[in-house]
């Protein structure tokens, strides 16, 4: 049997995720130097350092057992939830929104961590639950439980969008377990009956702006609805290919 030359670690990396993974990065660099004005600094090298860093954290996360990861969901999960916590009673507040801790040393967004951590601790839920409770109330009312709490404390920040970001997750999560698929249907339904009742009633003003903006950009062309009329601008001016690289 003959060897490779290429030593084991480095032959046993995912590199069909790394090579396309790296040359997209690339590629969103050169596009950041060109935007630029054919400069490296100061999108371009901090995004491809970011990845850099980022590769190496995921190269060693993928090094960690995996029932390290199980045994952690749960505790994880309770100083996150504790974070946010925190986060309502004495966090900093910006822009009008309450979401970060000053640590001293760094100000700390845990909404963002609990992105990875509610796919986690679902995921530690129902690996630990029979196939044949799939079905029953007992797989979804405990994984509704885990998610509502942090839903509605980043809700309460208030921070919409990063709490339908956790709660999409989750639903995933959720999904790919096996529950019925009436569930969703009928969680789709009602989401969609309560969504003009929320609209009026539970988002703030700055919300219900986004949405009317998305609808009519150019009834506050410079205001409310600047960014997205520069976006047409600049989509127009560019043409399909763009300008620049």
């Amino acid at each position: 049997m003959s060897r490779s030359i290429i030593p084991e670690t480095i032959a046993s990396q995912p590199w069909r995720v790394i090579l396309p993974l790296t040359a997209l990065v690339l590629f969103g660099s050169s596009v950041l130097y060109s935007a630029a004005g054919g400069s490296a600094t100061p999108w371009a090298i901090t995004h491809v350092a970011r990845f850099v860093v980022f590769l190496v954290a995921a190269l060693v996360m993928s090094r960690i057992r995996r029932d390290l990861f199980m045994q952690a969901a749960y505790p994880v999960y309770g100083a996150i939830v504790v974070m946010l916590v925190l986060v309502d009673l004495i966090g900093a507040v910006g822009g009008g929104s309450q979401r970060w801790l000053n640590l001293g040393f760094m100000t700390l967004q845990p909404s963002e961590l609990m992105k990875p951590a509610i796919v986690l601790v679902l995921a530690r839920f129902y690996s630990t639950l029979p196939p044949a409770m799939t079905a029953s109330w007992r797989a979804l009312v405990p994984a509704l439980g885990l998610l509502a709490v942090p839903a509605l404390l980043v809700m309460l920040q208030p921070d919409l969008g990063t709490g339908l970001a956790i709660s999409f997750g989750a639903v995933v999560v959720i999904f790919l377990a096996g529950l019925p698929l009436r569930w969703f249907i009928g969680g789709g339904l009602a989401a969609v009956i309560a969504a003009p009742v929320a609209f009026f009633t539970l988002l703030h003003e700055y919300q219900r702006n986004r949405v009317l903006t998305f609808l009519d950009p150019e009834a506050d062309p410079l205001g409310t609805g600047y960014h997205i009329t520069q976006s047409k601008i600049a989509i127009g001016s560019g043409g399909f290919f763009g300008k620049g690289f």
